[in-house]
């Protein structure tokens, strides 16, 4: 696989968690739930039993460090947001971010070096993503909580736009021949973001028994540019798709390759849009993404198959694609695009009532 997908977090504790939470500490130090009343060690924002959020201290705040255990795609969670620039970063501060984070000292100078608002971490509950900002900011790391419900991912589904008609005025775009068309004004266009899908299936057929030997691989690879197409006061974006669009509105400028032709689309609409705001960092930031939004991985088995009287062969099906995290990006570069006055503020409300409390 790509080495920007290798080394994918599991979705269950790892040894390493454990193995914090269940280190030796004083009796005075473990606090104890007042949910369930089991003693908790002092490092933990939640219950480790029941999950509750446990009482605070001045002694365990400054003990406490964010989980940050994967979810499970179905989860909602908080997403501690980078706003840059990060100045006079020292080798210190580096190293402590990236404990913080549970990052690789790389993968965090790599977000660090871009100028856009990146992910930085990922938390199941939102007083774990204050924590983080909390000592994000001590390390004088500017950052906001970005909850996945503000992101929609979950919500309607993307629209996905097969032809469109232009004119002087509108542009008119259809979902497929039965539908009827959606008329949007040039001057409801808000923001334009390209980027990459991948996707990439592997499949085996391993020989069963002491000696597990692959006994025939496939591979299959694919990829596509998309745009998604924000309209003013619409948080759902239309996605254009070049490998199942109709270019004819290119008229004589339609070319053979659809890949050439998306890009001759998206020239179109950027003069006849003059104001749309367009982002195409995406495929330079995939990288930078994956160390917190992770391609998604899927891997299944097919079953038994009998090659021979007494010989058996099982296969296995591993599937990698990153159009989830295309999508976290577009909602997030749209949603700061709309909403980052109200983010920052926000932001600054919250640390103070973090502080009041």
């Amino acid at each position: 696989m790509p080495s920007d997908n290798e080394n994918l977090p599991l979705s269950i504790s790892t040894t390493n968690e454990l193995a914090d939470d269940t280190q030796a500490y004083r009796h005075d130090q473990l606090v104890r739930c007042n949910e369930c009343l089991r003693a908790n060690p002092p490092t933990r924002v939640n219950c480790l039993y029941c999950g509750k959020v446990l009482p605070q201290s001045e002694t365990t705040v400054s003990l406490q460090k964010p989980a940050l255990r994967p979810l499970e795609k179905w989860e909602q969670g908080y997403n501690n947001i980078l706003l840059p620039p990060v100045v006079n970063l020292t080798a210190a501060r580096l190293a402590e971010a990236s404990d913080l984070l549970r990052l690789r000292t790389g993968d965090l100078e790599r977000i660090l070096s871009s100028s856009l608002p990146l992910p930085l971490a990922r938390a199941a509950t939102i007083d774990e993503a204050r924590l983080i900002r909390s000592r994000l900011s001590t390390l004088q790391f500017n950052s906001c909580i970005m909850p996945d419900a503000d992101l929609h991912i979950d919500s309607a589904g993307i629209v996905k736009i097969r032809a469109l008609e232009i004119d002087e005025l509108s542009v008119y775009a259809y979902q497929s021949p039965e539908t009827p068309a959606i008329q949007i004004s040039w001057s409801d266009f808000a923001l334009l973001v390209s980027g990459r899908l991948i996707f990439k299936r592997v499949e085996l057929i391993e020989k069963t028994g002491a000696r597990a030997d692959i006994l025939d691989s496939s591979e299959f690879f694919a990829d596509e540019t998309v745009v998604d197409v924000y309209i003013r006061h619409q948080p759902t974006p239309y996605r254009i798709a070049s490998n199942s669009f109709d270019f004819s509105c290119l008229g004589s400028r339609k070319g053979l390759l659809a890949g050439e032709n998306i890009l001759k689309l998206l020239q179109l609409l950027r003069q006849l849009a003059p104001h749309v705001e367009y982002d195409d960092s995406f495929n330079s930031v995939r990288k930078s993404l994956e160390a917190v939004w992770p391609s998604e991985q899927q891997n299944e088995s097919t079953g038994w198959r009998r090659e021979r009287p007494g010989k058996y062969s099982l296969g296995s099906v591993a599937g990698v694609n990153n159009e989830t995290q295309f999508l976290r990006y577009s909602r997030l570069r749209h949603h700061f695009q709309s909403n980052l006055q109200s983010l920052e503020e926000n932001s600054l409300s919250d640390e103070k009532n973090g502080e009041n409390g």
